[in-house]
């Protein structure tokens, strides 16, 4: 496998997906949106100075669009699909069609030009976020897109996966599919902007949060996530699987990612919170990464590790 193509590639995950093949001598296409995602993501390889970018290709195509995909597909040995719209969409239209239909342009032009496996990064918010007796999660859970109350984004990650499953079964030709489903990504960053997780760190080094949200989640390393899916496109059993990224442990609370960051930060965490929000205390909540573990090899980082290492990476590049 020489030639791979990243969609979503300037983005926090994409750019280190890109890092890391370019490092290991893997031809890179990449596809982003605009020129500035392209000088941004040329930009975030520079702080790899393993990533050999020589081999690097990028190309323009957008996931509500279908100019440039067949292109993009065309000569590759796979296809890492990491482009999704942006987590705060606050409404089902804004981020739905395009998380489903993109999902469905890409695997549509892969299966066209007979590339072997498509990996996709899903989410955790496929696999957890309806009610459960017990709030125990494993690959076999679905988020039910009929859930009462489900928000625009954890909706738009459940469609979007089951169409691309849907699809594979019905016109994948000889395309094969794997799932990544990360819980709460977390990790140092090689862009300069701070989305996402990132700004929950921001917003507590900043004193802005000055209370944490009561919520209770799994945490995944940017670096283990990136690693996982060079191991699914490579593992000939993990063709039409899903599989959870997190670090191993009991699961944490946003006052638990407080307190490490008061421990060990001295003076640079002395703006970080120290009380939750009002409200109800989080049920209990269990995620099992053991399959990737099995299967895979996947040795996650300690969550620890992941929230002073994002830490230091902010405060590296003037973010916090």
């Amino acid at each position: 496998m020489t030639r791979m193509l990243v969609t979503g590639a300037s983005g926090y995950l994409g750019t280190r997906v890109v890092a890391d093949l370019l490092a290991g001598g893997v031809e890179v296409r990449a596809t982003v949106r605009t020129p500035a995602s392209e000088e941004a993501l040329r930009t975030a390889l520079t702080r790899v100075p393993e990533a050999d970018t020589s081999g690097l290709e990028v190309v323009f195509a957008s996931l509500t669009d279908d100019v440039g995909w067949a292109y993009a597909a065309t000569g590759m040995d796979g296809v890492h699909h990491l482009a999704s719209p942006m987590i705060l969409a606050t409404s089902p239209d804004e981020i739905v069609p395009p998380a489903r239909d993109g999902a469905l342009r890409v695997l549509r032009a892969a299966r066209d030009a007979g590339v072997p496996r498509v990996v996709l990064t899903s989410s955790f918010a496929a696999i957890g976020y309806s009610p459960k007796p017990v709030r125990d999660y494993t690959e076999d859970d679905w988020t039910d897109p009929a859930t009462p109350g489900l928000a625009a984004y954890p909706l738009s990650k459940a469609v979007a996966e089951r169409a691309a499953w849907d699809f594979i079964e019905r016109e994948g030709g000889g395309t094969e599919l794997v799932t990544i489903n990360p819980t709460w990504i977390a990790g140092p960053t090689l862009t300069v902007d701070a989305r996402s997780s990132l700004q929950v760190f921001t917003g507590m080094l900043s004193g802005a949060m000055t209370h944490t949200p009561r919520q209770r989640f799994g945490i995944a390393d940017v670096r283990d996530v990136a690693w996982l899916h060079q191991a699914a496109m490579r593992a000939p059993d993990a063709a039409g699987k899903r599989y959870l990224a997190l670090a191993d442990g009991p699961t944490l609370t946003f006052l638990d990612v407080a307190n490490v960051l008061r421990e060990h930060l001295g003076a640079f965490a002395e703006r970080v919170p120290t009380e939750e929000a009002p409200g109800e205390e989080p049920t209990p909540l269990t995620i099992h990464n053991d399959r990737a573990k099995r299967e895979l090899g996947f040795r996650p980082r300690p969550a620890e590790q992941t929230i002073l290492d994002t830490a230091a990476s902010l405060r590296e590049l003037g973010l916090a």
